[in-house]
């Protein structure tokens, strides 16, 4: 385990920061879809940003989980690494 995989571990062990760890899961698991997309595209983010029609520097904000983006904004994203986006749900546990 590298340092900061125990320093992760570590933190994770305080209930207030793994809660708070675990309610950003869902901002992660977009942020780790939206990167595979464009690696699976083979595209950089400047080939993503030019489909889109507007500026690296915002392919770049959109991937850091910077900023809050539309619907609309993700929906364009997939297109232009030529995949189709879905959405599901699944009930929070009580």
């Amino acid at each position: 385990m590298n340092s900061l995989q125990a320093l992760k571990a570590r933190a994770l062990q305080n209930p207030d920061v793994k809660q708070a760890y675990d309610e950003l899961t869902p901002e992660f698991e977009l942020i780790d879809m939206l990167l595979s997309m464009r690696k699976q595209a083979g595209l950089t983010q400047q080939q993503v940003a030019e489909r889109m029609g507007t500026k690296e520097g915002n392919i770049s904000r959109l991937e850091k989980g910077k900023g809050n983006p539309t619907v609309k904004t993700l929906f364009n994203y997939a297109k232009a690494c030529n995949c189709k986006l879905n959405f599901g749900y699944k009930h929070a546990p009580n």
